[in-house]
């Protein structure tokens, strides 16, 4: 299974709402700290897809 940048952002979302919610700051704290790895999980992901999305424009722009 492929993840995918929706469900990462979902997960950190639901993080954040988490860690909203909670009076307990150990919790809050860890719910801030997935929030956190989720989003940058998403970036990364989206800056993988960005950049692979270049590099076949500029193959095929090499073709023409």
């Amino acid at each position: 299974m492929s993840a995918t940048i929706e469900f990462y952002l979902t997960q950190a979302g639901k993080c954040s709402e988490e860690a909203k919610a909670s009076p307990l700051n150990q919790v809050r704290d860890r719910n801030l700290r997935a929030a956190a790895a989720w989003q940058a999980m998403a970036d990364k992901l989206l800056h993988s897809e960005k950049l692979r999305a270049e590099k076949e424009a500029a193959i095929a722009a090499a073709k023409v």
